[in-house]
């Protein structure tokens, strides 16, 4: 599973020009993607991270100032570009498997005392945000690591 955090001052995600997830004030975007071998532990660890990470203003993680978090479903974090121009997508999991492990992911935030707005999973989605600093992280949790 990769997640890709952006701090953010204000982010939000449309869906046929309609506004279903948005985050207004300082926060936290996050593209999740995820592969076949990912399951809970792979969520857990996510999780814990976007929750945990200080990368907010004076060093603070989302969970000490109660920021709120966008999460947005990216099967394109698992895009293989070694060969010729085109990418291929072989990498991520199909959605009957990603959505669940999205939505855990959003499960084990909310579990975690945060404001979790969402996207809307296998939409075509088009997402905004004000990139603050600009803070852009990647974190990887391994299928089979914990």
């Amino acid at each position: 599973m990769r997640a890709v955090v952006q701090r953010v001052t204000r982010a939000a995600v449309r869906v046929g020009g309609e506004v279903v997830g948005e985050v207004d004030g300082p926060g936290l975007l996050v593209l999740v993607g995820v592969t076949p071998g990912d399951g809970p532990a792979q969520v857990e660890r996510i999780a814990r991270k976007v929750a945990e990470l200080r990368v907010l203003r004076d060093e603070r993680s989302a969970v000490e100032v109660g920021a709120p978090v966008l999460v947005v479903s990216q099967f394109t974090l698992y895009a293989d570009t070694r060969k010729g121009r085109r990418p291929t997508w072989n990498a991520a999991a199909p959605g009957p498997v990603a959505e669940p492990l999205v939505a855990a992911v959003v499960a084990a935030l909310r579990a975690r005392g945060l404001t979790v707005a969402t996207g809307v999973f296998g939409a075509d989605m088009a997402v905004e945000l004000v990139n603050d600093g600009p803070v852009t992280i990647l974190l990887e949790a391994e299928p089979g690591a914990a």
